[in-house]
């Protein structure tokens, strides 16, 4: 039986191994071993147990000398000592003998200067499946001079820790060892895990060689090839935005930034389905068939019919599919400098603008800030917006210090003459409960007159509380919505609720970047 070497990892004794098996391969290797069923669009649908989202408590990066000055220490960035790290690596290679394993070796990084190979190891032919559709898949001839990689993931779900014994916080554990160049996963099925530590080595990764590494999607323009990025947490609206049927998607999610332009890391998307509608979201909707992998949505057993609205199992339901089923998708995924940049937050206390602009302060200032709302279900115990302040948006993957990252941003915004917004795609009209979420058709048109430049020459106001300038007017979006004052029925409410935000913003601000240059920390928002 051929191993293809996974004896290094100390399988020694494996049932059987699979490598980089097809989808329709995977797919029924999944249903006769009782992991999923069929939708009537020919998906693979899955649910995931108790683990519906990451797991951000349960997550640790080993703390050996060679990184130990690298890695921003702290409660996201958590270390472990190796000696518990090699202890669970033990369980769970002991677990995985005498079972099926399977095996993708896959890349990340679709600029071939930047490209990390990362070989991934299941216990689940669903998980597979899923890695297979979000990583950039070999060529035939790619995989037969694939060689080692430079990254291996173990994926385990099946394996339980147990925390008094193995040192951790949970049955689950997402553990990363930069120095050993391995992740191991256990305890969760939730595949996002597995993608989410793919991005954290490549953040950890990619700045030692000049290169930015951004949590955001990205698309261009068919004609001009001008290009733009949108950052934003989880359910900001980051792979709807980019998903535009008039402009090529170079990716959902992660991305890094070169000298010579923006590069997806990824070769498929992981889109949010919760009252997913044909309408609103063609190209996903019509992405969810034969070959992608649904999470956690609510089917029906009889008619194989999605109910997209249900959200029994997690608001957070999701899709994974390959980036080639958009059809306008840009392949290999690689862009050009970007043009302009949109920070992509969702307030969800109805008090921000639905579109500012952005100077090289504010941007700067914006992106270490990083505000938006937790949506329900990203993460385990979330069950309603929540206001948060995640670095670059996208704390939670960012292994070294923000400044790094932040410095890198700066000088490019600079070098480029790049153009910055920032995008409320919250609420508007009053908090969450009391107001509505911002209209798709709305931001998408927002969005789109950013991108044609149509913001060069219109009417600004600038908000005094925010310290940002509101463009007044916006084809295709009425002009009541641009200023968020006018859309509530009692504006002292909204003063009340502005001025609490921006004392938020103040307040994280001066606790979190204590040291930021002075241009940059009285470029934010002004409570007093």
């Amino acid at each position: 039986m051929e191993t293809y070497g996974i004896e290094k990892l100390g399988i020694i004794n494996p049932k059987a191994v699979y490598r980089n098996l097809t989808a329709a391969q995977l797919t029924e290797a999944a249903i006769k071993r009782g992991e999923g069923k069929l939708s009537k669009t020919g998906a693979l649908v899955v649910t995931t147990g108790k683990y519906t989202g990451r797991s951000p408590k349960d997550k640790f990066i080993v703390d050996t000398p060679a990184v130990h000055d690298d890695i921003a220490w702290g409660s996201v960035n958590v270390p472990i000592e190796k000696e518990k790290f090699d202890a669970i690596k033990a369980k769970i290679v002991a677990y995985l003998q005498n079972r099926e394993i399977f095996l993708f070796d896959g890349m990340a990084g679709a600029d071939p200067v930047c490209t990390r190979k990362f070989r991934i190891v299941n216990e689940l032919a669903s998980q597979n499946l899923f890695i297979r559709n979000l990583l950039i898949r070999p060529t035939k001839e790619e995989l037969e001079n694939y060689g080692e990689p430079d990254f291996t993931v173990i994926a385990a779900p099946g394996f339980k820790c147990i925390p008094e014994v193995d040192g951790v916080n949970s049955e689950a554990a997402i553990m990363v060892d930069y120095e050993e160049k391995l992740v191991l996963i256990c305890g969760s099925q939730y595949s996002g895990e597995m993608k989410k530590s793919v991005f954290s080595v490549m953040n950890f990764l990619m700045p030692k060689e000049g290169v930015l590494p951004m949590h955001c999607s990205a698309n261009m323009d068919p004609e001009t090839n001008e290009t733009a990025v949108f950052f934003g947490l989880s359910g900001t609206g980051k792979t709807t935005l980019s998903a535009d049927p008039n402009r090529k998607l170079i990716g959902d999610d992660e991305h890094g930034w070169s000298e010579r332009g923006i590069f997806n890391f990824e070769g498929g998307c992981y889109a949010k389905c919760i009252n997913l509608t044909e309408e609103n979201e063609p190209e996903i909707y019509n992405a969810i068939k034969f070959g992608s992998l649904v999470e956690n949505v609510v089917m029906d057993d009889e008619t194989r019919e999605f109910d997209f609205d249900d959200d029994t199992l997690t608001e957070n339901t999701r899709v994974g599919y390959p980036v080639d089923y958009i059809s306008n998708a840009q392949i290999p995924g690689v862009g050009g400098i970007p043009k302009v940049v949109i920070f992509l937050t969702a307030d969800a206390f109805g008090v921000l603008p639905p579109i500012s602009r952005l100077d090289q302060n504010a941007a700067m200032y914006h992106f270490v800030t990083g505000f938006t709302s937790k949506l329900a279900g990203t993460e385990r115990g979330v069950t309603e917006p929540q206001p948060t302040f995640s670095t670059l948006f996208g704390e939670p993957f960012m292994p070294l210090d923000p400044s790094v990252y932040a410095n890198m941003l700066g000088e490019r915004i600079e070098k480029y003459n790049t153009k910055v917004y920032l995008v409320n795609t919250g609420w508007t009209g009053g908090p969450y409960g009391v107001g509505s979420r911002m209209k798709l058709k709305y931001t998408r048109a927002m969005v789109t007159a950013a991108l044609n430049g149509e913001f060069d020459n219109v009417e600004y106001k600038h908000d005094d509380v925010f310290n940002l300038d509101i463009p007044q007017s916006c084809s295709n979006v009425p002009s009541e919505i641009m200023n968020p004052r006018d859309t509530w029925a009692d504006k002292e409410a909204y003063d009340v609720q502005a001025k609490k935000l921006a004392k938020m913003f103040q307040d994280n601000f001066a606790k979190k970047y204590p040291n930021m240059p002075k241009n940059i920390a009285e470029a934010g928002p002004k409570a007093d």
